[in-house]
């Protein structure tokens, strides 16, 4: 990924920042694109994992919709020139203000989480004379064999439906006169990639679907969330994810009725692979048995090994030395602020660049300001040409306390 002439342009570019492969992510965009698009499927990228405009404008243009969480999502969405018919809104706590706005800009569908949510949607809808579209989210029970923090399908999570409300949101759907159920929709978590998951989800999915049927029920579409993970471990040996095998299975598995949609969500599969953070050595430090390499990044830009103990590939990619092991640690006076404990490196020293792989989801979209950090800048595959790289070094004199109050 990294070659010489752009590692040389890497060199004179101040760290930390974001770097993105755009060739990577098309190539990932159109490998799905490719298997779903002679089939009755959508596809939803979640903004959530990366709401970078170059990122973004990419995935519009292939026609994909949008799964966004936040009324600032939607209206990010929209301005980019998503199809408004193509957004969902999902999440466990919508406020009237984002449910106002999403009615106001005539998304899709509402992923409905609870039945004071649906009752809230209609009341709002009525006084905006609109009609609301809605997805009811059922919690369906089934372990995703991923992280617990990011498991969200299992009975003892905060979303979805429970049992008990789906039987009195049955008996009193007939009193919601500004709200249409058009489909079902399921997330079970994130960065699965045991795809019997999958299967698991689908057969209970059939299993609800004919519940509601024998009800009097049929729905437009199947929402399938998201959840396919990423391979951390050997980014440049499996770049693109297994949407094949993914699809296969929601076909071999998923009893998909006449007309009926499969939508589908994924952020992190699509933007994963595509990103990363580039990071300077500032020190090297030994500590007793252990030697550290403390790094200019930390938690501030990339908070996930922090949070989740989350494993990213590592690497010096300015040094062919021998190998030696390293601590890889950031700046901040916290001592979860560490990339990585025991990782193999080409011998480092001070002003190395080390790349931090696997970064294009969840990673600059959580980043913060703590200890007044400044937010790093992203670039991109376009911007490192011969053109794109004088024009970069244009941007660079900036005032920086314009930065710092932008964020207060």
């Amino acid at each position: 990924m990294f070659n010489n002439e752009l590692i040389k342009k890497f060199k004179d570019t101040p760290t930390p920042f974001y770097f993105y492969d755009l060739d990577q992510l098309e190539q990932t965009i159109l490998r799905l694109k490719s298997l779903v698009f002679h089939n009755n499927y959508q596809i939803h990228y979640a903004l959530k994992a990366n709401v970078n405009e170059p990122i973004l404008q990419m995935i519009r243009k292939h026609g994909f919709g949008a799964d966004c969480v936040s009324g600032n999502e939607i209206l990010q969405a929209i301005r980019l020139g998503f199809d408004p018919q193509k957004i969902v809104f999902a999440g466990v706590g919508k406020s009237d203000e984002e449910i106002c706005l999403a009615l106001d800009h005539n998304i899709g569908v509402f992923n409905c989480e609870s039945l004071q949510e649906v009752r809230i949607i209609n009341e709002i809808a009525l006084e905006r004379d609109k009609v609301a579209n809605i997805a009811i989210r059922i919690n369906p029970n089934v372990e995703a064999k991923t992280h617990h923090y990011i498991t969200t399908g299992m009975q003892t999570n905060k979303f979805g439906f429970s049992q008990e409300e789906l039987d009195e949101l049955i008996s009193s759907i007939f009193d919601f006169k500004a709200i249409e159920i058009t489909g079902l929709h399921f997330h079970i978590g994130s960065q699965i990639t045991d795809i019997d998951v999958f299967r698991n989800l689908c057969l209970r999915v059939n299993e609800i679907q004919d519940w509601f049927n024998s009800k009097g029920f049929i729905f437009d579409h199947i929402n399938l969330g998201g959840g396919l993970g990423i391979d951390y471990q050997n980014p440049d040996k499996n770049p693109i994810p297994d949407f094949e095998k993914l699809i296969q299975t929601i076909e071999q598995n998923l009893k998909v009725r006449s007309g009926q949609e499969v939508h589908l969500e994924p952020g992190r599969s699509i933007v994963g692979q595509c990103g990363n953070l580039i990071t300077k050595v500032l020190y090297i430090k030994n500590g007793g048995p252990k030697k550290f390499a403390v790094v200019d990044a930390g938690f501030t830009e990339l908070i996930r090994p922090a949070l989740y103990q989350a494993y990213h590939k590592i690497q010096n990619i300015t040094s062919d030395q021998e190998p030696m092991i390293y601590d890889i640690v950031g700046p901040l006076c916290e001592s979860t602020d560490s990339f990585g404990s025991g990782v193999e490196l080409c011998e480092t020293n001070r002003g190395d660049l080390i790349a931090i792989r696997s970064a294009g989801a969840y990673g600059e979209v959580m980043s913060s300001y703590y200890n007044l950090r400044k937010k790093v800048k992203s670039y991109y595959s376009s911007d490192f040409t011969e053109q794109g790289f004088s024009d970069y070094l244009g941007t660079q004199l900036e005032d920086v306390s314009m930065e710092i109050n932008m964020h207060l």
